[in-house]
């Protein structure tokens, strides 16, 4: 094998994007929302190939992204949410095991998938982040979605060489 250096793609087109929103915290969640939508366009996604899905928060996001994965649909995924530090112990439970679960779905599926739930201490800081953060995730999204159809494509060239060799 030879040293070589794949480049980030941020190109969107033909790409298949699902998208899971949390609806707790609503506001912050369109905000973000919006700033993902717009970003995916920007990078070349097409309407027609992303598909938006809302639960009720940040705990239930990670079953519906495993539902999307399960139908070998996409090429990617986003989740959006919003957990907003409370007077309680749940802020620390929703933040950590929805996290837990977007990854586990990620490394079970071998499926890119950016996260974009933001964990803040105030409704102001989430406010602040929501556009840089949905933007971020769209961006992530196609780039993890270029890199794994890059590695999948080299993983096939590799086989179609060992069965050369045979």
């Amino acid at each position: 094998m030879t040293v070589g250096t794949y480049e980030m793609n941020l190109a969107g087109e033909g790409l298949r994007i699902g998208i899971v929103q949390a609806r707790f915290n609503q506001d912050v969640c369109h905000g973000l929302l919006s700033a993902c939508l717009a970003e995916l366009k920007h990078l070349g996604v097409v309407d027609e190939d992303i598909l938006h899905v809302t639960v009720p928060g940040a705990l239930e996001i990670p079953l519906a992204l495993r539902k999307m994965a399960e139908t070998l649909q996409f090429d990617a995924l986003i989740a959006i949410g919003a957990v907003i530090r409370g007077e309680t112990y749940h802020f620390e439970l929703v933040s950590n095991e929805s996290g837990a679960g977007i990854t586990r779905v990620g490394l079970d599926f071998g499926l890119p998938i950016a996260n974009a739930v933001l964990t803040t201490d105030t409704d102001e800081q989430a406010e602040v982040r929501m556009e840089e953060k949905g933007t971020d995730a769209a961006r992530v999204a196609v780039e993890m979605a270029n890199l794994t159809i890059a590695l999948e494509d080299l993983a096939d060239a590799g086989d179609d060489a060992d069965d050369e060799d045979d």
